[in-house]
């Protein structure tokens, strides 16, 4: 029966600043895995150091020609990747083009949704195109930085504003800025994790995040979670050491949640996602909902947002994981 199982790698690391929460999020992940249906590895890779842990503690190397290993003298090779690297490589669609090459399922979208999702930038101007609300935002790239003006940002973008890496790991390197004297030295900060910045307006209001799924036989939008800190913004602080309040389900009425999911689900039809997806949004007094990135690789653990809102929802991550594997070999 043992040899009848499909054998899952959870895949983590990855090359950007949130290497090691990805490490905590495979943790979350091999404990949520039904062990009785799929041998689980977690896979851990950073720059050209792939390796795979064994059963024992022990460690080896992964094969980069077919992503296999060996074990107990065997060759061992994996029937489906669960992709849980927050940054590059697996939330910008490389680790997608390789397994694509080697005709290895995944758990994420394709390689143009991961790319495009990866850039907050060029994923706003696609969705506004379908009438998603977005706020307004300047790209400025390293090297060119004398074509935007501070004068330009303060009249189109207005103030304060988010510096924020256009294609990065959203805890790292953001700045909220509140006059011109701080956009350099936040532009500098933020060039420290990509080479494309953003200058994006800020939007007041509720900050709220939503979990969707979806297979062949179901659609699944996740209660929302409400996002409480006192800091300045959602900051790294806030996300994984504790200086936030989480609320799920979000404090918003019934009618601005059901348009919030329906804003949720649309979007990953239009963007044709795969897996667990999570969109972040602000709701202003006026109702207003205004999305602010999507997620494709969402935080795991035990305590992250997800697994929140699938426990709101009566729901079992076990079983979830299950049917999103299942569901790529129907």
């Amino acid at each position: 029966m043992n040899n009848l199982k499909r054998t899952i790698a959870i895949v983590c690391g990855g090359d950007s600043s949130e290497h090691d929460v990805s490490l905590r999020s495979a943790q979350g992940l091999y404990s949520f895995f039904d062990k009785e249906r799929y041998n689980v590895y977690i896979v851990d890779i950073k720059g050209q150091d792939w390796h795979v842990e064994l059963t024992d503690g022990t460690t080896v190397k992964i094969d980069r020609n077919d992503f296999s290993f060996i074990e107990d003298g065997k060759a061992r090779v994996f029937d489906y990747a669960y992709i849980t690297i927050h940054g590059t490589p697996g939330e910008n669609g490389l680790l997608q083009g390789y397994f694509d090459l080697i005709g290895l399922p995944y758990s994420t979208s394709g390689v143009l949704v991961e790319a495009m999702t990866f850039d907050k930038f060029v994923l706003n101007q696609y969705l506004r195109s379908y009438g998603v609300s977005v706020a307004d935002s300047l790209l400025i790239r390293q090297g060119y930085e004398q074509l935007v003006s501070d004068e330009e940002i303060e009249q189109r973008i207005g103030m304060p504003c988010f510096v924020k890496p256009a294609a990065d790991g959203s805890s790292f390197g953001v700045s909220k800025v509140k006059n011109s004297d701080q956009l350099a030295p936040a532009i500098r900060k933020a060039m420290m994790e990509s080479p494309e910045i953003m200058v994006e307006a800020f939007l007041e209001g509720t900050e709220i995040s939503q979990g969707c799924y979806k297979t062949r036989e179901k659609s699944v939008v996740l209660p929302a979670t409400e996002v409480v800190t006192q800091n300045e913004f959602f900051d790294y602080d806030a996300k994984y050491n504790g200086q936030v309040q989480e609320i799920t389900p979000a404090r918003i009425s019934d009618e601005v949640a059901a348009r919030v999911s329906k804003i949720t689900s649309h979007i990953y039809d239009i963007l044709h996602c795969n897996g667990i997806i999570r969109i972040d949004y602000i709701i202003s007094k006026e109702g207003k909902i205004s999305m602010l990135e999507v997620n494709t690789t969402p935080g795991m653990t035990a305590t992250s947002f997800i697994p929140q809102q699938v426990r709101a929802a009566g729901l079992s991550m076990t079983e979830i994981l299950t049917e999103i594997v299942e569901n790529q070999f129907k």
